[in-house]
């Protein structure tokens, strides 16, 4: 929209609900009611008499007087309702303030609500008293309210309708608002558009009528053209989150508007190419794969950004993703203390033998004896892989008073007491417990098989809470029912159940001294909980100011915050020259750059400008022509 129709557009908006998140009546009741027995029924009624209101199922003269009627408040009561509200701003409408307070000569706050508390908390965001129309309270000598001016338009039946035709509004007019009085106004044909607001209420009757349903405010900006904080409305950005991730992740999601779809189970190739169908950003854990026929697929074209809410990867085509634009981000470290906990414990248990003895009481066997009853204490543990969780296991497992020896194909500092092997068989000949903490990588497949077996002590106790892929599961049958494995924990394997309800089938099955676990090594409330703030974080600092700190598959850069400035993120092939077209292309428009970040893998080049905000169209479209781009997008 350019500023000369600007110039010729009213935007009427409504109040509770729209500007606000709440219903500012039924808020001033609850107030008014604090302490009061009747507070939930009066309250609830109340309520029930607004949406009726709203959908048009009660005359609006009647749902005003009875929720009045109804209402014990007092001048007290409106002042903490009026600061209530201002902490209760719709999350768009904050964003979008700059906009608000630059025309805010072009907007009418029209509300069957009450001028007492709207006109404070709007004032806030630049609209003056005079466009504010809204009731009016009456009180008596000591300020309670008595009831309200019943000459007000906006009191009665068509409130809205006929102040509209009173103001004889010149040019365009669009209506935003929730309820079905705002959508009388283009019925009446007084408005040009009417937009539904569905940011905090939706109600069918009311986005059934509607020329648009706007989620947001920037949505409303967007489709006609108008400056705005966000440069694409994150409503329009589509999450697809699957494996029943922690509640938190899709919470903090949703709070910044995106579009958000979670599955409890897995999906194989064939339906995740058909979920995956205008998704941005997709957030997964172990079970599903995301590879290259998925990625190539034209449904993910629009895919941006890849969170696995988890610690590995391997789940992921990581190298299909980069030449692709796709930033990949995990959870290195969230889950680590979980997964160090069981397996210490699950340590404990296989020694002392407590699942076997366990299952003997359920069975009313009393077997009180402390014959193949151990302490671990004394033991030699050997730890296959010394990252994080290695380490950590390294530490507890030292202070139980275990010796502890460790073998990983990369150079790593021995903590504490720990004895690092120049070899797996100069490990596994050694210990008295072998725990694996390997990655997923495919160089890891059957690392421990016959030969690896034949290699540990008699009586071992053998751990696997890494992947399954990494164990031979034939071996360790052999090895389990020839008495070299004395016991046996395992919580992955090399096929899961993609959801609770299939069955798991698998050789180790029915065999004694093994305690089966399915994948639960990270899946504490804690664990998931932290991988469900870590992981969203990442992926909502790539989409909302480009940075890929953290990223196990794209250049890493840690931006600054976008302040008054356009930010273009420029993503290619890491070829000779392209910076110096990116750079020739704004010294042709003449463009002002305020900061320019590059960083490179041996594959892909990162380059984001941050620029001033006056720049020529042409300029995006040149930038995105230049030979070997991949993906380009601009923030602001």
């Amino acid at each position: 929209m350019s500023t000369k129709e600007l110039e010729q557009l009213t935007i009427v908006i409504d109040f509770d609900s729209t500007f606000t998140k709440v219903e500012g009546l039924d808020e001033l009741a609850r107030i008014a009611l604090e302490g009061n027995p009747k507070q939930a029924e009066i309250v609830g009624k109340i309520r029930e008499i607004t949406d009726k209101g709203m959908t048009g199922e009660y005359s609006f003269a009647d749902s005003l007087r009875e929720r009045v009627a109804l209402l014990p408040a007092n001048q007290l009561h409106v002042d903490q309702l009026i600061a209530f509200l201002k902490g209760k701003i719709s999350e768009s409408f904050k964003r979008n303030k700059a906009f608000i307070r630059e025309h805010a000569d072009r907007i009418l706050i029209v509300s069957s609500g009450f001028k007492d508390f709207i006109v404070p908390v709007v004032a806030d965001m630049g609209i003056a008293a005079e466009n504010v129309h809204a009731n009016t309270f009456t009180y008596d000598g000591e300020g309670n309210i008595t009831g309200y001016d019943h000459t007000n338009l906006l009191s009665q039946d068509k409130g809205k309708v006929r102040l509209l035709q009173s103001l004889a509004l010149e040019g365009e007019v669009f209506v935003i608002g929730d309820g079905y009085t705002d959508y009388e106004l283009r019925e009446a044909g007084l408005a040009n558009k009417f937009f539904a607001f569905t940011e905090n209420v939706s109600r069918k009757a009311v986005t059934d009528k509607a020329d648009f349903v706007v989620p947001s405010l920037d949505e409303f900006l967007y489709i006609n053209g108008l400056s705005r904080a966000q440069s694409y409305p994150k409503s329009r950005i589509k999450v697809l989150l699957l494996e029943n991730v922690h509640p938190a992740a899709v919470a903090l999601f949703a709070k910044e508007g995106f579009q958000v779809e979670l599955l409890k189970g897995a999906l194989d190739e064939d339906e995740l190419i058909e979920k995956i169908k205008d998704v941005s950003i997709i957030g997964l854990r172990s079970k599903t794969n995301l590879t290259k026929k998925v990625l190539e697929h034209p449904n993910a074209a629009r895919l941006m950004c890849v969170g696995a809410f988890c610690i590995g990867t391997n789940q992921i085509d990581l190298a299909e993703c980069e030449n692709r634009g796709i930033a990949v981000f995990n959870a290195p470290y969230s889950n680590t203390r979980s997964v160090v906990e069981l397996s210490i414990g699950l340590m404990v248990m296989l020694t002392r033998n407590i699942f076997e003895k366990s299952t003997k009481m359920h069975a009313g066997v009393w077997d009180k004896s402390a014959t193949n009853s151990f302490e671990i204490r004394g033991k030699k543990i050997g730890l296959v892989g010394y990252g994080n969780i290695g380490t950590q296991i390294s530490v507890i497992a030292e202070a139980l008073g275990m010796e502890v020896y460790f073998f990983d194909i990369v150079d790593k500092l021995a903590l504490g007491n720990a004895k690092k092997c120049n070899s797996m068989k100069e490990l596994l000949s050694t210990v008295d417990f072998v725990s694996l903490h390997v990655d997923g990588r495919k160089s890891n497949t059957n690392i421990i098989g016959k030969q690896e077996f034949a290699w540990m002590k008699d009586n071992v106790i053998f751990l696997n809470l890494s992947r399954g892929h990494v164990v031979e599961i034939p071996a360790l049958v052999d090895a389990i029912k020839s008495g070299k494995v004395w016991g046996t924990a395992v919580d992955v394997f090399p096929y899961e159940p993609k959801t609770n309800d299939e069955e798991f089938i698998n050789e180790l099955r029915g065999l004694p001294n093994v305690i089966l676990t399915p994948h639960i090594g990270g899946s504490t409330e804690e664990a998931q909980a932290n991988i469900g703030e870590f992981v969203p974080s990442k992926l909502l600092q790539f989409m909302n100011n480009g940075s890929t700190y953290g990223s196990v598959n794209f250049p890493e850069l840690q931006l600054p915050p976008l302040e008054n400035a356009h930010r273009l993120l420029h993503i290619h092939h890491n070829v000779p020259g392209i910076l110096a077209q990116i750079n020739n292309v704004f010294a042709k428009y003449h463009v002002n750059i305020i900061g320019q970040y590059l960083k490179t893998t041996e594959k892909t080049g990162y380059v984001i400008t941050d620029v001033a905000k006056e720049y020529a169209e042409d300029i995006v479209n040149e930038l995105k022509l230049i030979d070997n781009t991949i993906k380009f997008r601009m923030l602001y």
